[in-house]
This record gives structure tokens, sequence and C-alpha cells, in this order.
């Protein structure tokens, strides 16, 4: 991965700046941030494509697990099956971050800003050749929907890694509160659907159609 503008927006973004620009101290910090990153990060993905079932009282059954959401019941509304997808930047992150807040908080707040913008590319990365291979079978992909979505309980992340055997592949694991280890990775549910719907990989926090029925 390299830097680009979108990934340097997407940082200050993260480190909450909204439409102002960020000082150049805060954009030198950030251009050392994705060095340092880039250094330390070992980017890897699994995904896997299941048949999705929608149950006459509201459920999705996905494999051998149920879950009830109303978000991510209109997300995949209309398809008939679905990619589980995990990654993550990889434990060399996560020791760099803990590294750097043990002597300076300021940079290390840059660059948990960074990693999130990194793991947000790396994943549309994943998302874009996934998208590739299923259009040449005339299929499309719906934006990524994550456990903690909406009504999309974080617990869906435990059978989600389980069925992905994120642990062996991935080296992804979870805590008992299901937060997830290294801390820079992501599980999601990703709507395979028949008809093309203009549904930005860049994801529904900067899409500007408000009443999609696929919104997060």
């Amino acid at each position: 991965m390299i830097e680009t503008e979108k990934r340097v927006r997407e940082a200050v973004r993260y480190l909450g700046f909204g439409r102002n620009e960020a000082d150049e101290r805060t954009l030198e910090l950030i251009q050392q941030s994705f060095k340092d990153l880039e250094q330390e990060s070992g980017p890897k993905s699994i995904c896997q494509i299941f048949d999705l079932n929608h149950t006459e009282d509201g459920r999705l059954v996905i494999g051998q697990m149920e879950i009830q959401s109303k978000s991510l019941s209109r997300n995949l509304k209309g398809c008939r099956q679905v990619v589980l997808f995990g990654a993550t930047l990889g434990a060399g992150v996560d020791r760099l971050m803990r590294r750097i807040s043990l002597t300076d908080m300021a940079r290390a707040v840059v660059l948990q800003s960074c990693a999130a913008a990194m793991l947000e590319e790396y994943c549309d990365e994943c998302q874009k050749k996934i998208a590739e291979e299923l259009e040449e079978e005339h299929l499309y992909l719906r934006p990524r929907f994550s456990p903690g979505y909406g009504d999309f309980d974080i617990c869906y992340q435990e059978p989600i890694v389980r069925m992905l055997n994120c642990a062996k592949t991935i080296g992804l694991t979870l805590t008992d509160s299901f937060m997830m280890t290294p801390t820079k990775s992501v599980t999601a549910v990703i709507g395979i659907s028949t008809q093309k719907d203009r549904c930005p990989i860049s994801g529904c926090e900067v899409c500007t159609k408000k009443d999609c029925e696929y919104r997060r």
C-alpha cells in the first residue's frame, strides 16, 4: 500500500477536523505515522461466500449463524448470498502503537487515526478485487457492513471469526468482550446482488444519498 491523498484525508477525518484543514505539524505527524505503519504492518485478509436465507420472522441465516438486525436486513435486501470478510493490519501495528503511547501521546493519537485510515484503505482494496471477480459472473457487491453498525450487534464478531477460521488464516482472535486482537482489524458481511446498485466502496459515511435503502 502506498500513501495517497485519500488516505491522508481519512486520517484527518478520524482526528476530528471535520471540514477544517489540519495544521502543518499534524500533517507532518500523519506523514511520519504512515511511514512507520508501512514498516510494521502485515495486512492479511480472508473471505468466503455463503448462502443467505431471509426468514419470515425477519431473521438472516448465514450458514449456522442466525442474525436479528433490521439495519443489516435492509442492507442485504434482495441478496441470496453474502461474502463474510475479515482483515487485519497485524500484530506489529499494535506493538508500534503501544510503544509510541508510552512516550508521545500526541503522536500516538495521530498514529491511531492513520492506522484506522490504512485499514479502511486495505479493506477497500480487498473488496475491489472481490467485486471484480464476481462481476465476471454478473454479480455485484453491497457496501461492507460490520458488527457494531446500527443494530447489528458486536457479538456477531464471534461467529464470523469462527466461520472464517480467522485465528488460523490471518491471526485474528477475539477477547471475551468481542474486541479484536490485533486491534486494527475488521470483520464484515458484504451482500452479493444480481442488481448493480450504485454503492461506492468508500462507504455510507461519505455518500450523500441519505435515503438509500441499503444505507448502514
